[in-house]
């Protein structure tokens, strides 16, 4: 169905160093990138442009928009979020969407990854030292680093910092204003090498998705639907709040099939019970 296709990557961050190898390899498809193709016009980390629709929505936007402007049929896009991890508190997360549509088949397949390997990181400065240190935690200058100050309402910024020469000058040069100055992490992929990594295991997880075919009627993107918990206690047998299978769909005839203890496991230790342990 796709070998042979051009698929276009919307991205102008570089995105397509991971996701063009391993979707050339796995699809047989031959990767584009568009040369005029904006994506800030739909949300900047750094906030000049508010995203103003969720991650799936707008990686569904950006691919659309690349696809009509540039007439291809095949098309991959991404969006991550940074914050606060859903469940493991007082961590941060990256979570990736990767979307991929096909107008030809009338195909859209996504997968999302959170991950705990972030440096997503703001501060607000109070001395130059307080810069170095931040810097020295998030794997600078490898991953770059970006300065900001607002002063009268008018926010100047400095991005993709890589250098200290270029840290030292752009902080001072901020400072000067005697406005406080903020340091981010640069979460742009191709000045985060981490997110780069995420975007890459997100990429594996789509090509095993959409080589994945329907039992029923052979389309791409057979994938779980739902994770039903409920695997039993290895003592008291109560269903206790781990997985115990997972369910699969296809999208276009609408199949369905369950698969017991994916987690090849077929009890969970007392310890994860709330009735052995309240």
């Amino acid at each position: 169905m796709f070998e042979g296709r051009k698929l276009l990557i919307a991205t102008k961050h570089s995105k397509e160093r991971v996701i063009a190898p391993i979707l050339e390899e796995k699809l047989g498809v031959t990767c584009v990138v568009p040369t005029d193709f904006d994506t800030d016009l739909l949300g900047t980390f750094t906030g000049e442009i508010e995203r103003k629709s969720d991650a799936l929505t707008t990686a569904r936007e950006k691919c659309l928009q690349a696809l009509e402007q540039t007439g291809y049929d095949l098309g991959i896009a991404s969006e991550g979020s940074f914050g606060p991890h859903p469940t493991v508190f007082f961590a941060h997360a990256d979570e990736e969407i990767l979307l991929f549509i096909d107008l030809k088949n009338n195909l859209e397949i996504s997968v999302r990854e959170i991950s705990l390997d972030t440096n997503f990181n703001a501060t607000t400065l109070t001395c130059y030292h307080d810069l170095v240190k931040l810097v020295n935690t998030v794997g600078f200058p490898e991953h770059a680093v970006i300065l900001k100050s607002t002063e009268k309402g008018i926010t100047t910024s400095v991005k993709g910092i890589q250098t200290w020469e270029l840290l030292e000058s752009s902080y001072h040069k901020l400072a000067a204003n005697n406005s406080p100055v903020v340091a981010e992490t640069d979460m742009r992929a191709m000045f985060n090498p981490r997110r780069m990594k995420v975007i890459e295991k997100a990429t594996l997880k789509l090509s095993e998705k959409i080589t994945s075919l329907c039992p029923n009627c052979q389309t791409p993107g057979f994938g779980i639907v739902e994770a039903k918990s409920g695997l039993p206690c290895q003592w008291c047998n109560q269903p206790t709040k781990s997985t115990l299978s997972y369910l699969y769909q296809c999208k276009r005839c609408d199949y369905t099939s369950e698969t017991l203890y994916p987690n090849h496991k077929e009890t969970e230790d007392p310890m994860y019970c709330d009735f052995c342990n309240p």
